[in-house]
């Protein structure tokens, strides 16, 4: 393998980005906490530009930041996995990061909230997206978590850079008392919410609950949470924006760019499920979720606080501490080519031989740049292997890239069915409208959730296999409906009774 292990070379997979190598690009860091306006300049830059692109972390994102130029009197498309929308003779394009094009050459590239390159799933994004944007200036707005690394990337490539580190525009404080005290209670927490509050929780289920009991007692609620599609999310934040909700209560999905007008952040836990265990807070999640306190021009001060007095110690410190990522090294994904590859020398056809062998086996003779973890792109390739084992290499890496989460039954089961509909050829239709969709009921949230989700499925794969998936066009359509009947089941949801912290306190006093 010593052919393969050479064209694993830094420089090799420097040079795979031609257009951007081709330019000697500038790059403008702008760096700092939340409400300190480093998007915001960098955002003046392209709307200025006679071309460019804005690289979102989210669809939402995208979505905000497309509609902000276009009212600004410039036309920019909008491209995310699920959807196209095109602006004839646009020469801006606002897209989530995974969809950039690098063979696309702009005045101002955008490439927001670069610390995310510290994600293990989605890092490499960030990776491709600072060494292969083709811009002639490209703004890198966010924390100064991998600042480092990403100079020395910079340097590597021979290309210049600035750096401009931003402070906040308001202060952030955190209350010198909690809102309950030495112990939680429900009745200690009623009187100290205010208009303007954002309660952070970390389940789909706690957020439910929050929501439900606030109106109960005499608030209204607006509930943003990451089963949410990027419709209803823009709606419930809009209802916050505007007044209509009182208090918002939301995951630590608000951390990443939301643009909230909050008052106070208040943790109603300073630990998190990370999908493998529960851990404390760190410092980079405290800092980005509690800076959303204080929206600049709304509020003078940002106020942050907790349930308990002993959790604000934990929020202290990691408000204080140095949240620089020890990151030594940028993550890439492996690309279709070297899978091909690698397939062929160890004559096999199943792509999960090959993306473990990628995983384990290869070595990458580089300096600033490791591979990505593919765990789960591996565990969705054992699927793919089982029940499509005749299907092409290419359609088999297509399917281990879709945005499904297997440990959903419902998302899997839907995920298999669109699996065998191509290797089978056989043309899928978008699943049909709920008789339950004009219901007022709210009990069905969970289930529209759950089809909102396989529409993005379907809604990606159309434009992959647009003659197997081919109603593409109507996916909106039932989207529409679908945000509709989740927007007014959050209204009068009743919650799940406790929260996973009063349940804790059940579990323990029962011992």
């Amino acid at each position: 393998m010593t052919s393969l292990n050479q064209a694993l070379s830094q420089n090799s997979y420097l040079n795979s980005y031609p257009q951007a190598r081709s330019l000697k690009r500038h790059h403008h860091f702008y760096l700092g906490p939340t409400n300190s306006g480093k998007t915001h300049q960098a955002l003046i830059a392209l709307q200025n530009a006679k071309s460019g692109v804005y690289l979102a972390p989210l669809r939402l994102l995208a979505m905000e930041i497309r509609d902000r130029l276009v009212a600004a009197g410039v036309p920019c498309n909008l491209i995310t996995g699920e959807e196209r929308l095109l602006i004839a003779g646009a020469q801006h394009t606002a897209s989530t990061i995974e969809m950039m094009n690098p063979s696309m050459i702009v005045e101002v590239a955008v490439i927001d909230e670069i610390q995310m390159l510290q994600d293990p799933d989605r890092g490499s994004a960030w990776t491709a997206a600072l060494v292969g944007v083709a811009a002639q200036q490209v703004f890198v707005c966010g924390s100064n978590a991998v600042t480092a690394t990403c100079v020395a990337v910079i340097e590597q490539m021979q290309e210049s850079y600035q750096i401009t580190q931003l402070s906040r525009k308001t202060p952030l404080i955190l209350e010198e008392s909690s809102l309950c005290g030495r112990r939680y209670s429900r009745q200690k927490l009623k009187p100290k919410l205010q208009k303007g509050d954002a309660i952070i929780a970390f389940s789909r289920k706690d957020v439910l609950t929050f929501s439900a009991r606030l109106r109960q007692w005499g608030f209204s609620v607006a509930s943003i949470y990451g089963a949410l599609s990027p419709e209803v999310r823009r709606t419930e934040s809009e209802r916050f924006c505007s007044g209509l909700a009182d208090i918002l209560v939301a995951t630590d999905a608000i951390g990443m760019g939301l643009n909230l007008p909050i008052r106070r952040v208040i943790f109603s836990h300073i630990h998190k499920f990370d999908g493998v265990a529960t851990r404390p807070l760190n410092a980079t999640e405290v800092r980005q979720i509690a800076g959303r306190a204080g929206r600049y021009g709304i509020y003078d001060t940002g106020y942050i606080n907790v349930f308990e007095d002993d959790e604000l110690i934990h929020i202290s410190h990691m408000l204080n501490s140095n949240d620089t990522a020890d990151l030594v090294k940028l993550p890439i994904g492996i690309h279709f080519k070297y899978i091909d590859v690698i397939a062929q020398q160890l004559h096999t056809r199943k792509i999960a031989e090959v993306l473990t062998y990628h995983q384990h086996r290869r070595q990458m003779t580089a300096a600033l740049f490791s591979h990505a973890d593919l765990n789960s792109q591996i565990s969705q390739a054992i699927l793919v292997d089982e029940y499509a084992p005749n299907m092409s290499l290419k359609d088999k890496y297509i399917f281990v890239c879709a945005p499904i989460s297997l440990n959903v039954a419902f998302e899997k089961d839907y995920y298999l069915l669109c699996l065998q509909s191509v290797a089978l050829s056989q043309k899928r239709s978008l699943p049909l409208a709920p008789s339950w969709l004009t219901s007022s009921s709210p009990k069905h949230l969970e289930a529209a959730e759950l089809l909102s989700h396989n529409l993005s499925l379907y809604a990606w794969l159309s434009f992959k296999f647009p003659d197997i998936f081919v109603d593409g066009d109507l996916v909106k359509i039932l989207r529409l409906g679908l945000s509709r009947y989740i927007e007014n089941a959050l209204l009068c949801q009743a919650g799940y009774g406790d929260t996973t912290r009063e349940i804790d306190y059940l579990m323990t006093n029962k011992r």
